[in-house]
């Protein structure tokens, strides 16, 4: 099965905010985030344990709990291992994203991709969840941004561990696809080179969006296109900074991004569209990608993707967008 032929649709719904990313997002306002997505259309929900450590897939869950299980896809990720004890969420080292949810739960996260933690994992998510199956399992953050040097034994690691025992629970139909959740193309250029196991597709976060793209273009994109693997995009906001936000890649915006995105939107108002159309728009033009799943907290941003998918872009703005060299000459677009 191909995630194309899985997903209901190509605007899924991201839910690391649902942890309270970046700020305290209360149970109320979290609830009717979901709400809005499902009366939207929205079938295809996101998660992990990693957010807020387990309390996104908590929120998820109840607020998916009165909705037939049959029509919606639904994805989490193994990894991360949530115990009862607490710690600081302060305190945690978390790579490059450090105190990316000291607004959410203070459980203790272990951070282990063997074959043991990936079933306890996906036993504890089905418990959040309040269900009983995933469709999707994505092994999550397997790369340099939460590692460094040391990635490549984590990959190690989950390779031997988590990648087999997600392939056979596929195989014998417990699940229906997984694949990689991670924010680097590395991990993925070395999974599809592997002879097995085989993963069905992969979710890529930050690395395919209108500010950062020229890395997935090289080699990633077309091998996946070659193989027939899709890709889920996460993150086509850049962690906020292309919808009015103030951060990428998770921290503040570093100045020539700002200035990057100043002329994305000056081009964008001169032609009358928003910047999200562009964005959510410019990620699903390539062949090898499925969906995209920008994260909210807010119901009115759920009705502002949705537009945004929708809305016509005109031609002249992707030419211009090219011309000006603000994409890459190799990106495919709407228009071509």
């Amino acid at each position: 099965m191909t995630i194309k032929s899985l997903l209901p649709g190509r605007l899924g719904f991201g839910t690391a905010p649902l942890g309270s990313m970046f700020r305290d997002v209360s149970t109320e306002e979290a609830a009717a985030t979901v709400d809005a997505a499902w009366e939207h259309g929205i079938r295809y929900y996101d998660t992990a344990p990693f957010y807020g450590a387990g309390l996104a897939e908590i929120r998820l869950g109840d607020a998916l709990a009165g909705r037939p299980r049959d029509q919606y896809v639904l994805s989490t990720k193994v990894g991360r291992v949530i115990l009862d004890e607490v710690e600081d969420p302060a305190a945690r080292d978390f790579g490059e994203k450090g105190g990316l949810f000291e607004h959410g739960r203070p459980n203790k996260i272990v951070h282990e991709w063997t074959a043991d933690a990936t079933l306890r994992s996906i036993e504890d998510s089905l418990r959040r969840l309040r269900t009983d199956r995933l469709d999707i399992v994505w092994v999550h953050d397997i790369a340099q941004d939460f590692h460094g040097d040391d990635w490549l034994a984590v990959y190690e690691t989950a390779r031997t561990g988590a990648f087999r025992v997600l392939q056979r629970l596929r195989d014998e139909g417990v699940i229906k696809a997984w694949g990689l959740g991670v924010n680097r193309v590395e991990p993925i250029e070395l999974t599809l080179d592997l002879d097995e196991p085989k993963p069905d597709a992969f979710l890529l976060a930050g690395r395919y969006t209108l500010l950062d793209h020229d890395r997935a273009l090289q080699r990633l994109l077309p091998t996946a296109v070659d193989q027939g693997v899709d890709l889920v995009v996460g993150g086509p906001y850049s962690s906020g900074i292309l919808a009015g936000g103030t951060h990428f890649e998770y921290q503040d915006a570093p100045a020539h991004i700002v200035e990057k995105v100043t002329r994305i939107k000056e081009l964008a108002e001169r032609h009358g569209i928003s910047v999200k159309a562009a964005a959510l728009q410019f990620a699903l033009a390539h062949p090898a990608t499925a969906a995209v799943i920008p994260g909210a907290t807010r119901p009115s941003r759920i009705a502002e993707d949705v537009a945004a998918l929708d809305e016509t872009v005109p031609a002249a703005f992707w030419t211009e967008l090219r011309d000006a060299g603000l994409v890459s000459p190799l990106a495919p677009l709407p228009t071509d």
